[in-house]
């Protein structure tokens, strides 16, 4: 089954790696190590959120509206805008801080001045860059939910951005076709766009119905599981707020809110067969989110310009149970919607159908 070459590699690989490391790393101020002396100042801003933006580093309703600014941020980037002669974005260049007057009247960005505002003075005081802190904000805050994977940070952007146009993020509201053309325009394909949903994972709303703001999309809103590619799948039967909303449909579960864009892409054939292996494979699942959560940091920007401080995030902890049914349900209450392969075969959780608390509001 191998080759000679192959085993002759696998001994030079393994005389390689009983040489000792020569690489140097930086020690910073606080004692702590680094790649980069550049990253030192990284450690300073990660204490102060840890404990003063994310209260003593919880996987709350400020990591999750951290998570959700990361996106907005950078999504709102347009090369086909550009390719005809207009401003097309910056990417992830923190414009939508620099410029939140603006941006923060895209209904898209509802609600997100709250975070805006909350994350800006943290910014100024350690003199870096809005479009640094956002994406720096977004990877700490997942870092703090259960089991969640450790997202890489590059640092090197200026504060120099224009206010990105509007219309470039998606909206809950819009049609799969629209929400693919969006993302595809900014370089993601229908696939990444699956991976990108992994987000909401650790996601709630607060203002498409802002009557039960913090109402999660699954379950398990602190953990980092497979549980709102299940739930988004079940058969919806109830409103939980104050009547179906725009961009709102039927929730399967009390206190559980669906957004009408995750119920479509769940179900849709060029989207549902990636949605689906999101539950089948937990490895997978959290590589790919790593891997689309890079690229969105990036757009906008070569990566080679900036420095890669992903070691100062810290190495989330933690584990979750395989997927399942919430309590009350069957694989009845399924829709399954890949037409390549059967749905996983899950079982429910002992206990009768209960009310799933909101995030509570950060204090």
């Amino acid at each position: 089954m191998f080759t000679k070459t192959f085993f002759s590699l696998i001994v030079l690989a393994a005389s390689v790696a009983a040489v000792p490391s020569v690489s140097k790393r930086a020690t910073c101020s606080n004692g702590k190590t680094t790649a980069n002396a550049a990253c030192c100042v990284w450690f300073d801003v990660l204490d102060d959120i840890q404990a003063d933006l994310f209260h003593g580093g919880q996987c709350g309703e400020d990591a999750h509206e951290s998570l959700r600014l990361t996106f907005h941020d950078a999504i709102a980037f347009s090369p086909s805008l550009t390719a005809s002669g207009q401003f097309g974005g910056g990417g992830a260049d923190g414009s939508i801080m620099a410029h939140t007057a603006d941006e923060i009247t895209d209904p898209a960005n509802n609600g997100l001045d709250d975070i805006i505002e909350a994350q800006r003075p943290f910014a100024i005081k350690h003199n870096v860059s809005f479009g640094d802190f956002i994406q720096f904000a977004g990877a700490v805050g997942v870092s703090n939910c259960n089991a969640a994977p450790q997202i890489a940070f590059f640092a090197g952007r200026s504060n120099d951005s224009q206010p990105a146009p509007h219309g470039l993020v998606p909206l809950p509201s819009d049609s799969v076709t629209d929400i693919l053309n969006r993302v595809g325009d900014a370089g993601f394909s229908a696939v990444e766009l699956v991976w990108l949903l992994i987000s909401h994972t650790v996601g709630a709303q607060d203002k498409v119905d802002d009557s039960i703001p913090g109402a999660p999309f699954d379950s398990t809103p602190s953990d980092f599981d497979a549980q709102f590619f299940v739930e988004t799948m079940l058969n919806g039967t109830l409103t939980p707020g104050n009547g179906l909303q725009n961009g709102e449909v039927l929730s399967p579960y009390p206190g559980e809110f669906r957004l009408q864009s995750d119920f479509a892409i769940g179900r849709d054939s060029r989207t549902s067969c990636e949605w689906q292996k999101m539950i089948s494979n937990r490895a997978n699942m959290l590589a790919r989110f790593q891997q689309v959560m890079k690229k969105l940091s990036l757009l906008g920007f070569d990566q080679s310009t900036l420095t890669d401080c992903s070691d100062v995030i810290p190495v989330p902890t933690g584990t979750v149970p395989d997927p399942f049914l919430p309590a009350g349900k069957s694989m009845s209450d399924i829709e399954p919607a890949c037409s390549a392969t059967p749905f996983p075969t899950l079982s429910a959780v002992a206990g009768a159908i209960s009310t799933i608390p909101a995030v509570p509001l950060d204090s």
